[in-house]
């Protein structure tokens, strides 16, 4: 089963790495953030709070922007050029195939997620904010498995860049009600995944409160796997119809 996914994954990693135009999208996207950071505080020196806040919101919504190219491809892509069907025409177990084709995506949001954070550690001078990598990795597979669920109910890449672009808002609202209204979630805003990972970089989670967030993070990844796992089960999905 593992040998088939990781085909499918080197599958779609070739593909990806062979569009210039993606990879340069993406990697704008994870600069982004450090550059917005980095004129602000230029423009304002000394609003250290301000520009952490920032940081945390756009470290989490780079884990979503990384592999959303990806994602418009792995599926909805192969739903337009019909595909799909030549490739589960092969002696292989859907699931295998949808295990695969998350695996690519989550390279890239992590890839993402580790030039984000690099990049704000540099900006920010603040080494410690790498640390945090290790809890905060859960969230690009999370991010992985709900685009490819979302690219699953999509025909064509058009309709998936729409879809995916509206998903990549997730983050930014529950980083902004993480900022602005901190105590609505102090009691119970670290068990959420997202909402605790900005929880983590605002440095309010302790160690505990971390590994019941990776648990959490990591059971709603597999839920959306499964869910996609099913999606791609389905005849009018495969046929694209």
């Amino acid at each position: 089963m593992l040998n088939q996914s990781l085909i499918v994954a080197r599958k779609e990693l070739k593909d990806a790495l062979r569009d210039l135009r993606s990879l340069v999208s993406s990697l704008f996207y994870s600069l982004m953030g450090p550059a917005v950071v980095l004129l602000v505080g230029a423009a304002k020196p000394g609003a250290n709070e301000v520009l952490t806040a920032m940081a945390s919101i756009f470290v989490i919504v780079s884990a979503f922007s990384g592999g959303m190219n990806v994602a418009m491809d792995t599926v909805a892509g192969e739903r337009e050029r019909r595909s799909l069907l030549p490739l589960l025409l092969n002696p292989i177990i859907r699931r295998d195939v949808v295990i695969g084709k998350w695996l690519a995506v989550a390279a890239f949001s992590c890839a993402g997620l580790i030039i984000n954070l690099t990049a704000f550690s540099m900006v920010l001078s603040a080494p410690a904010m790498f640390l945090k990598l290790p809890i905060l990795l859960p969230v690009a597979l999370l991010a992985a498995a709900l685009e490819v669920l979302i690219s699953t109910w999509c025909r064509s890449i058009k309709e998936a860049h729409t879809y995916l672009s509206f998903l990549v808002f997730l983050p930014m609202v529950a980083g902004m009600f993480a900022v602005f209204v901190p105590r609505a979630f102090a009691h119970w805003g670290w068990l959420v995944p997202i909402l605790g990972q900005q929880m983590v970089l605002a440095g309010q989670v302790t160690i505990l409160q971390s590994g019941v967030l990776f648990g959490t993070t990591g059971l709603t990844a597999l839920l959306a796997l499964v869910a996609a796992g099913n999606r791609l089960e389905r005849d009018d999905v495969v046929y694209g119809s």
